[in-house]
Formats: C-alpha cells, sequence, structure tokens
C-alpha cells in the first residue's frame, strides 16, 4: 500500500505527465528520422545474427578440437577468417556511415533549435543567462539527436537480442535459462533506486554546467574590465571555487557509478561462476559437450547483457526527457509572429521611395518583471529626412521606447504604427509596428556590436550585394572613411573579436555606417554617438539629414549639445514623451 501511495502521490505530483509530454516532444523530431532509425536497427539485428552465428561456429570448432578432428579443423579456420575479414569491412563501413547520420541529424536538429531560439520572444528569453542557452542549446540537443537515433532502435536491439539468446538455450539445454534469470531481480531493484538519483544528478549536472559556462563566457568577454579593476586574482579564486563544486559533485557522480558497477559485476560473476559450475557438471555428466557448454556461457553472458541493457533504459529516458523539459522550456516560450512577412516587404517596396513615418499613440507600458508602469499614455511621432531626439535620466525609457519601436517589447495599451508619406492624409495607408516590420528599421544599440571580420563583411552581413563604392559612401556619412582609407587594407582591414584594434569612437562609427548601407526607412540610435567628440557628432548628424535617401532618424543621447540641429527633442518625463521647445532646449544645453 505504501508504494501505491508513493506512486499516486508521483502522478499527482506531475512528473509522469511531464515526462510523457516530454516524450511526445521528442516525438515530433524522431518521426523526421525513421530510416536512419530504421537503419540503426538493421545494423543491430546483422550484429545480433552474427553474434550467434559464431557461437555456433565457436562450438563446433571447440567440439572438433576436444573430438580431434583435424579434418575439419581447417574448414572452420577458414571459416573463422572470412567471418572476421568481412566482419571488419563491414564494421568499418557502417561506421562512417552511422557517424554521418549522427553528425547530420545532430547538426540539423541544433539548427532547427537555434533558428526556434532565436524567434522566441525577446523578453521571455531575457530571463536565462547566454551560458545557459549555450549549454541548453549544445549539450542537451546533442543528448536529444543521440537518443532519437538511438533509443528505440536499442529497445528493440536489447529485446531480440534476448528473445534470441532464450530461445538457444531453451533448444539446447533449457536448465541454464535459470542461471541467466538470477542477476534479474537484482538488477530491477537497483534500476528504481537508480530512476530517482538519475533525475537528481541530471538536474544537478546541467545547472553547474550553465554556470560553468555562464562564468566563462562572461570572464572572456570582460578581459578588459577585469584587468582594468585589477580582479584577476578575484575570478581566478571563483573560477577555482566553482571547479571546486563541480569536481565534488562529479566524485559523488563518480562514486555512485563504482558502487553501482560494482554491485552489477558481483552479480554478474556469480551468475557466470554459476553458469561455468553448472556446464562442467552437464558435461561431466554427459549431458553436453564441450562446445556446447562454451555457447551456453556466451549466451547467458548475453542474455544477462541484454536485460541489464534493458533496465538501464530506464536512466536514459530519464536523462532524455531533462534534455526535453530543458529545451522546453526555451522554445515552447512566446514566439515572435512573422506572419505579416509579405505585407511588410511589399509596403517597404511601395514607400522607400517617399519615405515612412511613425507615430506612437497613448502607449503604456510596464516590463513583465516589472512593479511601475515605464510609460503612461506617451506619444510621440517622427517623419523623413527629420533627426528626433529623445532626452533624460538613464532608466527613464529611451532604450524602451526604441524596443517598442522594434517590436522586440509589446505595449499593454496604445499604438505604435508607421505610415508612407511626410504627414497623414486620407490617403494614408498604416501598418502597426510588430517582428516582421524590423526589416524598415536599421538599429545602432549601445556598446560594440561589430562582427569579428573585416569591414567589408560586417557591412556586407546587413546587405550581401552591396558593392564596394557602396561601402565607402556609407563609410563617408558615417564618418568613418577618413580612418579606414588610411588602412593598408582598406575596406578589406580585419576587426577583431569585440571591435578590437578600433577605437571605441571608430567602433561606433562602422556600426552606424553599417546600419545606414542598410538603407531602412528608419534609423535608430541608441546612445551611438556618445563615444564621438561633439564636433564629429554633429558633422556624423548632419551628414544623415543630407543625405538624400529619404530616412526617418530617431537618436538618445545624453548630450544636449547636438538638439539644435534636431527637428524635434522628446523629454522623457513622468512617464510620457514632452516636446520641448527652443527655450527649454537652451536650458538643458547651459545646464549640462
Amino acid at each position: 500500500m505504501s508504494k501505491i501511495k508513493f506512486y499516486i502521490e508521483r502522478i499527482k505530483a506531475g512528473r509522469l505527465k511531464s515526462m510523457w509530454a516530454q516524450t511526445k516532444w521528442i516525438y515530433g523530431y524522431a518521426k523526421h528520422y525513421f530510416w536512419h532509425m530504421l537503419f540503426y536497427t538493421v545494423l543491430g539485428m546483422v550484429g545480433v545474427g552474427v553474434s550467434l552465428l559464431l557461437g555456433l561456429v565457436s562450438r563446433d570448432m571447440v567440439d572438433i578440437i576436444t573430438g580431434h578432428k583435424t579434418g575439419e579443423i581447417i574448414k572452420y579456420f577458414v571459416m573463422m577468417v572470412v567471418y572476421n575479414v568481412v566482419s571488419l569491412v563491414f564494421t568499418q563501413i557502417t561506421n562512417y556511415i552511422s557517424s554521418y547520420i549522427s553528425m547530420k541529424v545532430d547538426a540539423e536538429i541544433k539548427a532547427d533549435i537555434f533558428s526556434k531560439i532565436l524567434v522566441t520572444d525577446w523578453e521571455s528569453l531575457t530571463s536565462y543567462h547566454t551560458g545557459d542557452l549555450l549549454v541548453r542549446w549544445s549539450s542537451d540537443a546533442s543528448n536529444i539527436s543521440a537518443g532519437v537515433l538511438n533509443f528505440l532502435p536499442n529497445v528493440v536491439i536489447y529485446v531480440v537480442r534476448f528473445i534470441s539468446a532464450f530461445a538457444m538455450i531453451i533448444y539446447f539445454d533449457p536448465s541454464f535459462a535459470v542461471f541467466a534469470f538470477l542477476g534479474l531481480p537484482v538488477s530491477f531493484i537497483l534500476s528504481r533506486t537508480l530512476m530517482r538519483r538519475m533525475v537528481k544528478n541530471n538536474e544537478r549536472s546541467a545547472m553547474m554546467s550553465a554556470k560553468m559556462s555562464g562564468f566563462n563566457q562572461e570572464a572572456f568577454s570582460n578581459i578588459q574590465t577585469i584587468k582594468a579593476f585589477d580582479l584577476i586574482k578575484l575570478y581566478v579564486e571563483n573560477l577555482k571555487s566553482l571547479q571546486k563544486d563541480y569536481i565534488s559533485m562529479k566524485l559523488e557522480f563518480q562514486r555512485m557509478s563504482i558502487w553501482t558497477s560494482v554491485l552489477f559485476s558481483t552479480v554478474g560473476m556469480l551468475v557466470s561462476y554459476s553458469s561455468y559450475g553448472w556446464g562442467i557438471y552437464r558435461v561431466w555428466s554427459g549431458a553436453i559437450t564441450y562446445g556446447t557448454m562454451t555457447m551456453f556461457l556466451g549466451l547467458s553472458g548475453s542474455l544477462t547483457g541484454a536485460m541489464n541493457n534493458l533496465t538501464s533504459i530506464v536512466p536514459s529516458i530519464i536523462s532524455l526527457t531533462t534534455s526535453a523539459g530543458r529545451l522546453m522550456d526555451i522554445v515552447e516560450m512566446p514566439r515572435e509572429d512573422y506572419s505579416n512577412e509579405d505585407a511588410a516587404k511589399a509596403f517597404m517596396e511601395k514607400y522607400k521611395n517617399e519615405g515612412i513615418s511613425l507615430k506612437i499613440s497613448d502607449v503604456t507600458y510596464k516590463y513583465k518583471s516589472g512593479v511601475v508602469n515605464v510609460f503612461e499614455n506617451a506619444s510621440m511621432y517622427a517623419h523623413p529626412h527629420e533627426i528626433v531626439a529623445l532626452v533624460g535620466p538613464s532608466g527613464e525609457g529611451k532604450t524602451t521606447m526604441l524596443r517598442i519601436l522594434l517590436s522586440l517589447i509589446f505595449t499593454q495599451e496604445g499604438s505604435a504604427t508607421i505610415y508612407n508619406g511626410m504627414e497623414e492624409n486620407e490617403s494614408s495607408e498604416y501598418m502597426e509596428l510588430d517582428p516582421s516590420a524590423r526589416k524598415m528599421f536599421s538599429y545602432v544599440p549601445q556598446g560594440n556590436t561589430l562582427f569579428s571580420g573585416t569591414i567589408a563583411y560586417n557591412m556586407r552581413s546587413v546587405k550581401p550585394d552591396a558593392t564596394d563604392e557602396e561601402i565607402i559612401d556609407a563609410l563617408k556619412i558615417a564618418c568613418a572613411w577618413e580612418f579606414v582609407e588610411k588602412l593598408p587594407e582598406g575596406i578589406n582591414s580585419e576587426i577583431k573579436e569585440r571591435g578590437g584594434g578600433f577605437s571605441e569612437g571608430q567602433a561606433q562609427r562602422l556600426s552606424i555606417a553599417r546600419a545606414i548601407i542598410r538603407k531602412s526607412p528608419i534609423l535608430l540610435l541608441d546612445e551611438a554617438t556618445s563615444a564621438l567628440d561633439v564636433k564629429t557628432e554633429r558633422r556624423l548628424l548632419k551628414n544623415i539629414m543630407k543625405d538624400e535617401y529619404p530616412r526617418t532618424c530617431i537618436v538618445t543621447t545624453h548630450r544636449p549639445t547636438v538638439l539644435t540641429i534636431c527637428n524635434r527633442v522628446y523629454e522623457i518625463k513622468d512617464k510620457k514623451l514632452n516636446v520641448l521647445d527652443d527655450i527649454e532646449i537652451d536650458k538643458l544645453i547651459r545646464d549640462f
């Protein structure tokens, strides 16, 4: 009754229900690889057949030798040689094919999960550390791909191996079957205990791997900061502490593995020695031959091994479903809606030459993790050939407003729309902003966002067909050509990781040039000129205004010195967007 209550409680707790949901999720991938799984199954079945055939040949060889039938020895010796040669060639070919299939399936599943992570709702995704995401995508996805290929084939192979070995034992001498089953109760009990421990171990191991990955990723990304603050000793000590916890956890797992191995080995030895003793007795009594005894010992081991493999499937299921659950946490979060992709593309193609305006109307927004509203009934607008500035203290919502425009986050009230032309009228065509509309935006965020590679590679990452002349024109608008043309390789000069090899101001100008060359109707600059001197900043913004392309530009800035060249300035205050007049702008400049 206590056991029944235990399982009822587990069912109520939802463990079996969640495992079933995770299994169905894995099946969603497995069904696409039916022929691959069939190939693995056939290989395993061939292996079972060859193993049984070898057992029969070995039996005959032993009987021939012990019976001194020298005339038969050469024939069976040749058969053994041929078998080994064929087995060697077959094994190498199948290993090559298996490796190809395994890598192909692993790559395809990882690519699919990668694409799903990229279209996951941005705000939901930010609750996970990038190190944790990396571990889930790499380790857990690999576990799923291996399980998809191997799990069902292994179940079939183990069952066939067990049935065939058992059938042969029964056929030749049923008494040996008793010894083959001696270890099953111990294996069953041990597997139940292992299942509970396996769940906890998998979860702990995944959490620790994510923690280690996150620490390493942040440390290597911030080496400059670590050096500047003289934090090398602290980070080394922190790493040693994490390594100590990791080693302690792994040693604990190893101790459990040792005890499990000892118990399984002890049971295996008892079964083997019992079978061996019984075989000697049967040979001594004349019931069987030496060759048959040798075959029975092999079959007994095969039978016990098959049963142990079948019982070990339970921990494998736990491992698979744990990985599936960790991936489901990510890929089953709300996804961005790209259903208006065609409409957005058509809208941009239709109006890109006359320009596109944007409008924020009575927007109210609060972050999911927030307790107060960032905006309440906030409104603003911007037109082509305009530069509109957002100003205000740090943390007041400048970057949040740009995220709303990019549809990275969504308002609780109000609307964010775009429409054609300079002014609203009866012929204006409107489109609600959503992820599909991002193709109409170019965005330069705070910080360094350059990719490793050449300057030309960075430019063509947003416009693959850009000519060298187009790249140079964009660099000139961004005031970057003045230093790029002096480089030995020009636009083919290498950019190191995180913009290495260039100053912060140069990296910012290259990032702005990349945004400009895309020729999106709307350009968002989020503190993107913070590392530039005021003179260069003003010159860059004037270049954008003088550019013939009808671009709508919105900038966020802490420095009011460039506000006099902006068409409109909105100050974020009291959760609203307030338009500043010339007197208020002059006061901001004086007080700066």
